[in-house]
């Protein structure tokens, strides 16, 4: 279920095969619990951006955030006012796209500058959200999945495989047991799933992340990981990050209410991840590795 190599309707691929990253992808996927059959669908592209900021010619600080592509500079500079590093609009000198000559043209279109002035400087020096790069790196989704094979993380082995009735009831079995959600109706859960397709541990949060963080977190305490034999299921959308997750834990299986970014499925596909997306309702959309999910056979 790999990718489709091919540029947004009515879009010509440059002679050099590079394209500007676009805010949408169509895939190859499988849609299963209503006859299966192959399908192409689109995703929202999910790429990095780096905001480096710059005061004095000198790079203070350098911030990562993922994103769609689109209106980035509107991104840097709404993103530099709410983390506190710009209180006024004369605090931003300017905000541009990157102009690096040592970054390739894929890479400069996931990067812009933002010079500041000297108090913005300081804070920003001072942030804890930095990431820790060469002056010469820029980013891009080939680039972010390189780093993870760098950081010794390897493909998902595992023997894990469930119904594809049970996978697309995951997420009405998550919401059942939301507790907290009950009462606010603004939480996201994460849940992990044995083999049996219980699911055995969960965890609430504001943020998708951090409720993933915390059902794995809970399972690192436990001495539970590597969970190679549990699969995930979110109450949101699949992110890149919470494929790194995933991957990082040891789980091959993620399976989310809502839709995979096109970064999640290049990363999932990379390191033998199931992602199923869009499960509710009866139905669900494989997009990677669809071998752990067994269709039941329907007769002539």
């Amino acid at each position: 279920m790999a990718p489709v190599d091919e540029t947004a309707a009515g879009a010509a691929m440059p002679e050099d095969g590079y394209r500007a990253p676009t805010s949408s992808r169509r895939v190859k996927a499988r849609r299963i619990g209503d006859g299966a059959r192959d399908v192409i669908d689109t995703l929202a592209v999910e790429e990095p951006l780096e905001i480096r900021i710059e005061h004095g010619g000198r790079v203070v600080n350098r911030l990562v955030t993922m994103r769609t592509p689109g209106a980035d500079l509107d991104l840097a500079a709404g993103w530099l006012m709410s983390e506190g590093v710009v209180d006024r609009p004369g605090d931003l000198l300017v905000v541009r796209p990157c102009t690096d000559t040592t970054l390739t043209e894929e890479e400069k279109h996931n990067v812009v500058t933002a010079e500041v002035g000297a108090a913005s400087a300081a804070r920003a020096g001072s942030l804890r959200r930095t990431v820790d790069m060469s002056s010469a790196c820029g980013v891009c989704g080939s680039r972010s999945i390189r780093e993870l094979h760098e950081r010794g993380l390897t493909a998902v082995h595992d023997s894990l495989r469930l119904s594809a009735e049970t996978v697309v009831d995951l997420p009405a079995r998550l919401r059942d047991r939301q507790r907290v959600f009950e009462r606010t109706g603004g939480l996201h859960a994460a849940g992990l799933v044995d083999d049996a397709g219980t699911i055995v541990r969960i965890r609430e949060d504001v943020g998708r992340h951090n409720a993933v963080d915390k059902v794995v977190g809970a399972a690192v305490l436990a001495h539970q990981v590597p969970l190679t034999d549990h699969a995930l299921v979110v109450s949101s959308r699949a992110s890149y990050e919470i494929v790194q997750k995933a991957v990082t834990a040891g789980i091959g299986l993620v399976v989310a209410i809502s839709a995979p970014s096109s970064l999640c499925v290049d990363l999932a596909d990379a390191f033998g991840v199931t992602v199923v997306g869009f499960a509710r309702e009866g139905r669900a959309t494989v997009y990677t590795h669809p071998h752990r999910v067994v269709e039941t056979a329907v007769s002539e």
